[in-house]
């Protein structure tokens, strides 16, 4: 799960983005309304975290622009402003929801959690897909057998991005672009790698190889 941090405080911007990436995101950083308009219409996130006060520009004008060009992914305000108006004017501009400075990071991670499953449709914290459920919170497999796994961060990723779009063709390039950041330049051959180990866990059949195109979760297998 990709997700873009915009956020001009280095501090904290790096502190967040640490404990995002151990609940299971993959985390691009920009300080400027100017870089975070242009990534959040170009890149394929599925979620985002908008300060507002930024050092060129107003956070609610980035998100008006990242919704005039059709950048539909949940966006939660992050600020140190405690107005109602503010809370107003952006959930208005296209927000999803608004935490005020100070906070925890748990709350911060529970209200992105919650805010991606009303943009998916779902209710529960858990993806389901065929004979298998994995368990966003504790970034764990769970089968139909009774049996549970523990994931990396990586593959938890991986298999929530097939999961959560079960017969759904995904070439290397997509999966890359969900699991790392800008600043990450893994080769590609490392998807390969981490289909290999998740079909220990699921079985060949489950994940399905689409010879020149990708791999798809099979939820009938």
């Amino acid at each position: 799960m990709r997700l873009l941090l915009v956020e001009d405080d280095r501090l904290l911007a790096e502190g967040l983005a640490s404990q995002l990436e151990k609940a299971g995101f993959s985390v691009d950083i920009t300080r400027t309304a100017k870089e975070a308009a242009i990534l959040g219409e170009q890149e394929d996130y599925k979620a985002g975290v908008l300060d507002l006060g930024l050092p060129d520009g107003n956070g609610l004008d980035v998100l008006r622009k990242w919704r005039s060009s059709k950048a539909i992914f949940p966006v939660l305000i992050l600020t140190a402003r405690g107005d109602w108006q503010d809370k107003v004017n952006g959930l208005k501009a296209g927000a999803d929801d608004y935490l005020a400075k100070p906070f925890q990071t748990e709350e911060l991670i529970a209200r992105l959690n919650a805010i991606m499953r009303r943009s998916e449709g779902r209710v529960h914290s858990s993806v389901k897909a065929g004979r298998f459920e994995l368990d966003e919170n504790r970034q764990c497999l769970k089968v139909d057998d009774g049996s549970e796994h523990s994931l990396t961060g990586t593959e938890f990723r991986l298999l929530r991005c097939l999961m959560g779009r079960p017969g759904h063709i995904f070439s290397k390039e997509q999966l890359m672009e969900q699991l790392y950041n800008l600043n990450e330049s893994p080769n590609e051959n490392i998807i390969e790698a981490y289909i290999r180990r998740l079909r220990k866990l699921v079985g060949p059949e489950t994940i399905a190889t689409r010879r020149g195109q990708g791999y798809l979760f099979n939820d009938a297998v």
